[in-house]
């Protein structure tokens, strides 16, 4: 039978699932050590690990914001900040006349804000879809950013080739600066202080930003502004975009804010989690991208966007609850389940009738009735011949039991036909224990026969057992 599972069950899954999510991590990183001395020559080492250590801050920030546009299902509009920040970028350092300080941050996020209030201004007043609004006003304002760009770029201290593409290959270069005693890349000090705003707003609104995710009616019914930290949401959005473009630039950054976040939506359920699990998959990133680079002379901000996109999709297949092949496979020991009890069930009623068993079953297909057959063997459950055995014929005894007591439930309290209750009880009979059993024969005392005129098994030890 198919039981429900017990709650200490499930405890002992997660620590188990937690065990092994942490030596698949502990793994993960001693492959990255092995293969960083393997491919790194020792004289590139410093410089090497100042560049992951800019990728690994740059693609966290990412991360840790587009979980919540996983979440809210706006993995476009990050797309759209990403882009329509150019203008903000390029007005900035047209001003200010440095890609240095707060100046660009500032109009990054001015834009940002800009881009969403647009986007849902026109979706709310114009009666424009949301994929519509959105696809309207952020290629308009990355159009905008590139006309800016091209014009004032020759006389500016800004690179086009930079902003989209990200030069994170030479922010390891830059003279190291001391700090806590470390010598630091410039570009990690300047996205500090960026990683601290996302988590002290993280931190700070921890309650709010949940629920405006999850349930953004609920919140305005609560009276939270939820449009507002919304907004407020995409400013820091965009402000991570801006401070991110040296590393990954302002296009390879969409990847960094929706792929660890949707790698992460796989694998786990809580928010605390996810946002974890985000964070390690950003980081592991940068590792592994900037090592792949390396090793095949490539751009290093391109192969860790395609880290990121590959780890999405081993957690597509491979995923512990929502994987394709793991729910594949739960499916097939369902089926082998269902498919070897049918088996034992048949037996014993050919048994009751006298005639001769036969190991024959209704599978969906020559897999599952060969695999449900071994199953049944191994749970000694039948013997050659086939024959049942005291333990296989104790255990379809009560799933012919389960069987006949919900098709007699179905004739007591509903008015349906004889031949319409052998369909649904041949598919609840797997899923009835014995407490819902016991449950039905108290509804059903004493009744002997289902509406077919069989006896109804005993179960167990027989009525003793029945009524304790």
């Amino acid at each position: 039978m198919i039981a429900p599972a017990a709650e200490n069950r499930r405890s002992l899954l997660s620590i188990r699932r937690g065990l092994m999510i942490s030596l698949f991590v502990a793994a993960l990183v001693g492959l990255a050590v092995w293969l960083f001395v393997e491919l790194i020559p020792p004289n590139s080492r410093n410089i090497a690990l100042r560049t992951i250590a800019v990728g690994i801050v740059a693609n966290v920030c990412c991360a840790l914001v587009g979980t919540y546009l996983v979440l809210r299902r706006m993995s476009l509009l990050g797309d759209a900040i990403s882009h329509a920040v150019l203008p903000g970028i390029a007005l900035a350092v047209l001003f200010a006349g440095s890609v240095d300080g707060w100046p660009v941050l500032a109009g990054a996020m001015i834009f940002g804000v800009i881009t969403a209030f647009t986007a849902q201004s026109l979706q709310g007043f114009g009666q424009v879809s949301e994929d519509s609004s959105l696809g309207v006003v952020y290629t308009s304002l990355f159009a905008l950013g590139v006309i800016i760009l091209q014009i004032w770029a020759p006389h500016g201290h800004l690179d086009v080739d930079c902003v989209l593409f990200g030069a994170i290959q030479n922010t390891g270069l830059y003279p190291p600066v001391p700090w806590l005693g470390i010598g630091w890349p410039p570009a990690v000090l300047k996205l500090l202080p960026v990683l601290g705003i996302v988590l002290a707003l993280i931190i700070v609104g921890w309650k709010e930003l949940q629920l405006v995710a999850f349930d953004p009616a609920l919140a305005r019914a609560m009276g939270l502004p939820a449009r507002g930290i919304h907004l407020a949401l995409m400013g820091v959005v965009a402000m991570v975009t801006v401070a991110s473009f040296e590393s990954v630039g302002s296009i390879l950054v969409v990847p960094m804010l929706i792929a660890p976040a949707a790698t992460a939506r796989m694998l786990v359920d809580r928010l605390s989690t996810t946002l974890v699990v985000a964070a390690i998959s950003a980081a592991f990133s940068a590792v592994f991208g900037y090592l792949a680079a390396h090793a095949f002379d490539t751009s290093v901000a391109g192969l860790m966007a395609a880290v990121a996109g590959l780890q999405l999709g081993l957690a597509v297949l491979f995923s512990p609850r929502h994987g394709v092949l793991s729910r594949w496979l739960r499916n097939l020991l369902l089926a082998v389940q269902i498919a070897a009890e049918d088996i034992i069930a048949r037996l014993y009623r050919e048994e009751e009738r006298g005639v001769k068993a036969t190991a024959e079953t209704h599978s969906p297909g020559w897999l599952v009735a060969l695999l449900a057959v071994i199953h049944a063997r191994r749970q000694g459950w039948t013997s050659a011949g086939p024959q049942l055995t005291t333990q296989g014929r104790q255990q379809a005894q009560s799933i012919v039991r389960a069987h006949r007591l919900w098709e007699s439930y179905l004739a007591t309290h509903f008015d349906l036909p004889r031949d319409h209750l052998h369909a649904p009880a041949e598919r609840m009979e797997h899923f009835l224990d014995l407490e819902l059993q016991k449950q039905l024969a108290a509804e059903l005392v004493g009744r002997d026969l289902d509406p077919h005129g069989a006896p109804i098994p005993l179960h167990g030890l027989g009525k003793e057992d029945e009524t304790k």
